[in-house]
């Protein structure tokens, strides 16, 4: 016996483009769309089209999905038309999409008082709306907009404005917590009372995060009947946002009671796609991903505590409840104060150091981790400059740039302007030169005081021409005049692999000016450059 259906429906660039700071361009929904019928989604809910240019310009495009179906938004009619003579329906029926999904009003409350219309009319915008959406030959769905507060409110209410859609051949009827209130509890009760009256294989679930239950309201709405599921990548949404189908998708896929009861269209090897999904939204919204997001987060899979590592060792399965290789992620070994020898090996192995176990370095690094966390140093994101330290304590780096000393001033100009400017005395190969530079702070005027003269540095200049500095942050480790200052950098190059580095001292310059260096450092021995003489 062939196990049920679940069908996996995305409203990332839809529901997920009201989150606030969020502005998709045509070319963002584009390349999210295709990694999305890559992954195999069945419904793409791409906008509205009709309500602003760039949706309707999306929808009067043929994009050519191998596996979802395109998907446009939109609501019931207006009372003041009929279904035929509305110009959203209209926008609707003639963009080149598949499948129509409106939303409407299922909370008496909602039809008082944000509609001011009676639940009569309501009613009949439903059922028209529903009925005009048939009868072009698209596929319809009904997001029962606050549904669950509507059958908690008034139960023969929110039963009726499903009917009126379902009974002029909705092919689905969404149930939808909008306010993100309801709990699993309640949602594994109202949606059992539902299928009663509408078969399971026609229900969806429509979850927000408010309470943070989102996954788990999901889960329990598919175990008590529906059979569609909308979300959206890394739970993009409005306010606390939406179910994450970067958690649902590999829940569905290798959790046993969800696996042995259903299949889904997407195809088991495609969860490899998963963590790559998810971080090109990241991407393309220009924020840093989310590292403890379940399943593709970048901590998702790390290890700290010395003991925790060991187990992981001699089996991942210790501390893992899956493979992280099945998501497309990867194990990650934190080096920190509660290192213990486990830790350092796993890490050196990881980037290609070959040392013995019972080598007097590896005591020597771990002490080395404990002593710099003591002081204020924190290797848990700071990959790089772990890799240096470990490697200069190993002997396994050459030297680069020596910089032998720098000066950096701030000055108010007449303007008002503030002006940092900075000096540094570089060596290579025996040969030193002074780089000057500009910028709109310390920092960043130091940094350009180096890169923007390598051309000086011929030897080096075509390594770090593409060096970028994409993030700086700043900790004040302790209080007082005498506080020690903690200095993180990410930086990029044109490969687009991101490193960090991490410096420490008492004064924000010092602090900045050693993560800065590990940075030109790191990049230089990735790249393979020469040593300096």
């Amino acid at each position: 016996m062939s196990n049920e259906k679940l069908y996996i429906f995305d409203t990332t660039l839809r529901d997920g483009a009201q989150t606030q700071g969020v502005d998709f361009s045509i070319d963002d929904k584009e390349k999210i769309s295709n990694s999305l019928d890559r992954l195999g989604v069945d419904y793409i809910e791409a906008g509205w089209p009709g309500a602003n240019p760039m949706d309707t310009e999306f929808f009067n495009k043929d994009h050519g999905f191998k596996n979802a179906k395109l998907t446009a938004f939109g609501m019931t009619k207006k009372s003041e038309h009929s279904a035929e003579n509305d110009p959203m329906l209209a926008s609707l029926i003639n963009s080149k999409s598949s499948s129509v999904c409106l939303f409407g009003k299922s909370w008496d409350f909602q039809v008082d008082v944000a509609l001011g219309i009676t639940n009569e009319e309501n009613l009949e915008n439903i059922s028209e709306s529903a009925k005009h959406i048939v009868s072009s030959g698209k596929e319809f769905m009904f997001d029962a907009e606050h549904f669950f507060d509507g059958y908690k409110s008034n139960s023969d209410y929110a039963l009726k404005c499903l009917k009126a859609a379902f009974d002029q051949g909705a092919r689905w009827i969404v149930l939808c917590d909008t306010n993100g209130g309801t709990l699993p509890h309640e949602v594994s009760r109202i949606v059992s009372e539902v299928t009663k009256h509408i078969p399971g294989k026609n229900l969806g679930i429509h979850a927000h995060n408010d309470t943070d239950n989102a996954v788990a309201n999901t889960l329990a709405a598919v175990q008590s009947g529906v059979r569609q599921i909308q979300g959206t990548i890394n739970g993009l949404g409005e306010r606390c946002g939406n179910a994450n189908l970067m958690s649902l998708i590999p829940s569905l896929f290798l959790k046993k009671d969800f696996s042995e009861k259903f299949e889904l269209n997407i195809k088991r090897e495609n969860l490899k796609n998963l963590t790559q999904c998810s971080r090109l939204l990241d991407e393309l919204l220009n924020r840093k991903p989310n590292k403890h997001l379940p399943y593709v987060g970048a901590s998702a899979f790390s290890h700290k505590g010395g003991m925790h590592v060991s187990a992981v060792q001699k089996n991942p399965k210790t501390y893992e409840h899956i493979d992280p290789e099945e998501v497309g992620n990867s194990r990650n070994i934190v080096v920190s104060d509660q290192a213990g020898q486990s830790n350092i090996m796993s890490r050196l192995k990881s980037i290609g150091i070959q040392i013995e176990k019972n080598d007097p370095k590896i005591k020597k690094l771990l002490s080395e981790v404990k002593d710099r966390e003591f002081i204020g140093y924190s290797y848990d994101g700071a990959d790089a400059s772990f890799e240096l330290l470990a490697r200069r304590l190993i002997g396994d780096i050459p030297r680069y740039i020596l910089i032998n000393e720098y000066d950096v001033s701030v000055k108010k100009d007449s303007a008002g302007e503030i002006i940092s400017h900075a000096k540094a005395q570089l060596e290579v190969d025996g040969q030193k030169i002074l780089c000057e530079g500009q910028g709109n702070g310390p920092v960043n005027a130091l940094d350009n005081a180096i890169r923007k003269n390598v051309n000086k540095l011929a030897k080096y200049s075509e390594y770090l021409k593409d060096l970028k500095l994409v993030d700086y942050k700043v900790r004040i480790l302790n209080t007082g005049t005498e506080a020690v200052t903690r200095v993180s950098i990410e930086s990029t190059d044109s490969k687009g692999v991101n490193w960090f580095t991490i410096g420490v001292s008492p004064n924000i310059i010092d602090a900045s000016f050693k993560a800065l260096v590990d940075s030109l450092d790191y990049k230089l021995f990735k790249d393979k450059a020469p040593a300096s003489l």
